[in-house]
């Protein structure tokens, strides 16, 4: 198969054919970057554009719609004739002048006849690969349709046969004698941004790893399995166990939030924690213990910092009840490993009020070096500024903080509750 495709009267640029091009692997890296496409078709002698969902599996388009939709009854038989766009807008271009404005993008153009999928398995396997286009696993992790879903569903297959590509990239076009003009001129970069997940009314698992959020794996949800405690990824399911085992004005003593004292007041709580995850910010996870599957407690990453290659430990509170066991040891412990083995961290650090003797001193035993006081750093749920005390751990003194730490969890010993 040739790398270009064959140029039609259709595909065939009558201006700025510098921009167009046919080249094969440009076209399916756009196809598979978008996730929605406009669908030209003419009923009745009418032009009609339908948006829809689409997906690729070699050198076929897919499309998604509904059977008994327009596009889905007009390609009953042998098929519809269409034309398909798909526009990623990269940038839009500022220019002096009003005439020379213009965007940076890719596009890619589509012509030909769409035929309807018929064959059962062929139509599960792309609702399937469609599925998994928004997020890889999710078709899973989700229930695949049944007899009369499949046959509400249309699915189109469109060769890829008469494709053309059109992209601009670069800066501003300006007639010479514009560029003395006092006005700004440049471009605006243009990217999709996918915001925290909102989910359904009962649902009470956290959100899935696979979903689309742009972010790096240092907020990619995780679960962390110990012997003393589990660290699943924070979901609303655990909102009623986290107000049973927190409902203790002292936990919550030094922590820059007010206790959540009902389980709608937890709830919040966790979605505002969700919220910070999918901004890039924090990994939130509950403290489980593994025998009994009873929540006991919250702790997260925050202030993650991948271009620095840093992250702090923090936001720790467990039920009382787990103080002075191996809870908060091994926790710390999997924190650690998974920050500087898995991540590739070269400094973690925490953060505590001033005031918190009892959270300097655990966070000093678990091999931290105080670094020194952050001045008014935040103000406290009271009203009062907060002094706090930076505390951090470099990849240089992990190995010895991490034999001490082991050596002190199979003795069966404990590390007091390190709270920020």
């Amino acid at each position: 198969m040739s790398d270009l495709f064959t140029q039609t009267e259709r595909t065939t640029a009558t201006r700025y054919r510098d921009r167009m091009a046919y080249d094969r692997e440009a076209a399916h890296a756009i196809l598979d970057e978008a996730y929605d496409c406009a669908v030209g078709f003419v009923v009745d002698g009418e032009p009609r554009v339908l948006p829809t969902l689409h997906v690729r599996l070699g050198d076929t388009l897919y499309l998604h719609g509904s059977s008994g939709g327009r596009l889905g009854l007009s390609a009953r038989g042998e098929g519809v004739r269409v034309c398909v766009s798909v526009t990623l807008l990269d940038a839009i271009v500022y220019a002096r002048s009003q005439a020379h404005h213009s965007a940076n993008y890719r596009s890619v153009v589509v012509h030909g006849m769409a035929r309807p999928v018929s064959d059962p398995e062929t139509k599960l396997a792309v609702m399937s690969t469609l599925a998994d286009k928004v997020g890889a696993g999710r078709a899973a992790d989700t229930r695949p349709p049944n007899r009369k879903e499949l046959a509400e569903t249309a699915v189109l297959a469109l060769p890829l046969e008469e494709v053309s590509v059109r992209s601009r990239a670069g800066g501003v076009i300006d007639e010479p004698e514009d560029r003395s003009l006092p006005q700004w001129a440049g471009i605006l970069p243009v990217s999709r941004v996918f915001g925290p997940p909102e989910p359904d009314a009962g649902v009470t698992v956290a959100p899935p790893s696979y979903l689309p959020s742009g972010g790096s794996p240092w907020v990619r949800p995780v679960t962390l399995e110990g012997r003393h405690v589990r660290l699943e990824p924070l979901a609303p399911g655990h909102a009623d166990g986290l107000v049973e085992a927190l409902a203790d004005e002292e936990v919550w003593r030094y922590l820059p939030t007010l206790q959540p004292r009902t389980r709608d007041e937890m709830a919040a709580h966790v979605a505002d924690l969700h919220r910070r995850q999918w901004s890039g910010v924090q990994l939130p996870w509950a403290q489980v213990e593994p025998s009994t599957g009873t929540v006991i407690g919250l702790t997260s990453y925050h202030d993650i910092d991948p271009v620095n290659r840093s992250l702090g430990i923090g936001h720790t509170v467990i039920g009382r009840r787990w103080w002075r066991t191996g809870v908060n040891t091994e926790a710390k412990l999997m924190l650690l490993e998974h920050a500087f083995q898995t991540l590739g961290a070269e400094k973690v650090f925490w953060y505590t009020d001033i005031r918190n003797e009892r959270s300097q001193r655990a966070i000093a035993r678990l091999g931290a070096t105080r670094d020194g006081v952050i001045r008014r750093q935040r103000l406290r749920p009271d009203g009062t500024w907060r002094d706090t005390m930076l505390f951090a751990m470099t990849i240089e003194e992990w190995p010895t903080a991490a034999d001490r730490l082991r050596e002190r969890l199979a003795a069966g010993g404990s590390a007091t509750l390190a709270k920020a």
